[in-house]
């Protein structure tokens, strides 16, 4: 009997988890409970697509669109892994043909179109589907008069396995998104931990309002690139989402589990807004334009 008062007893597999950021070992049932959140520094862990839309959305109100989109391998591109095998691999464990899922749903009764790009998916990174995804759901939202929303976890930036496809998705997105926006639209941009590269230098930074997680790191080049290159010290918490709404850059830091009652208070408004705009003819809203003025320079 001595064995059963001497065995270390081991902890069932996956139990407990390491958080990144404060390096505490937690419970994973209670970091799940608390969305995803560790309980004890308040560093936010990356989530699938799935739980971002029960996280968010009203319940059972997704309603997928354009599904039927899937990349191809335009340079046939091969490293340690060729490009398709890259892409087999993360739709075999995401579940998604790309790394942009996009739908309508409802939020606090109100609907809108709803964007997720997926950072388990190739990082997040925008390739040519994900570029077409999001200019379609900025068309979708324009055609239907519907507030768009787009939850960005897009550490990967533009897709190096698509060349310069990648980079056009830049420009697409952004023209996409300006026309929804000259027509009286409403973009609201949620960036996640990470949000860097071409997406953060296109549709990711043009939100009429923007909001991020707490401490996510958002930027094109990551710091270590911008102090080799500056040669200089960079300033602390620099590029996370805390540094860039004390410095202008953003609307609003929001926890994960205060996101969906702050876009239901979001969209109460901006609809508003939105009904109000669609009222003016075109006249106006020239006259309107006129009237404001150009932007004031800030510095």
């Amino acid at each position: 009997m001595r064995w059963a008062l001497t065995r270390k007893r081991g902890a069932p597999d996956g139990l407990w988890m390491k958080c990144p950021s404060c390096e505490g070992m937690v419970y994973r049932k209670v970091v799940e409970e608390a969305h995803n959140v560790c309980p004890e520094c308040g560093f936010h862990f990356r989530i699938s697509a799935q739980q971002r839309i029960e996280y968010t959305l009203d319940d059972g109100t997704f309603e997928p669109l354009f599904e039927n989109l899937e990349s191809g391998d335009p340079l046939s591109f091969k490293g340690k892994k060729s490009y398709k095998e890259k892409l087999q691999k993360a739709q075999k464990a995401t579940g998604h043909k790309e790394a942009a899922l996009f739908g309508t749903a409802e939020i606090g009764g109100k609907e809108v179109v709803f964007g997720i790009i997926d950072p388990n998916f190739i990082m997040g990174s925008m390739g040519s589907v994900v570029g077409e995804k999001i200019a379609r759901g900025a068309e979708h939202a324009l055609k239907h008069k519907l507030p768009l929303i787009i939850v960005s976890g897009s550490g990967g930036g533009a897709r190096m396995e698509e060349g310069i496809l990648s980079l056009f998705q830049m420009a697409k997105t952004s023209s996409a998104i300006k026309r929804l926006q000259d027509a009286g639209g409403v973009y609201i941009a949620v960036l996640t931990n990470a949000t860097m590269g071409g997406s953060m230098a296109s549709w990711a930074a043009l939100g009429d309002i923007t909001i991020a997680e707490p401490q996510a790191l958002l930027g094109f080049a990551g710091p270590r690139v911008i102090a080799q290159t500056v040669r200089q010290e960079l300033p602390s918490g620099f590029q996370t989402s805390e540094f860039l709404v004390e410095h202008g850059f953003l609307d609003q830091v929001v926890h994960r589990k205060e996101l969906r009652q702050r876009l239901v208070s979001l969209l109460r408004y901006t609809c508003a807004d939105m009904k109000a705009f669609e009222k003016q003819t075109v006249k106006q809203r020239q006259t309107a334009k006129i009237k404001a003025g150009p932007a004031p320079v800030q510095g």
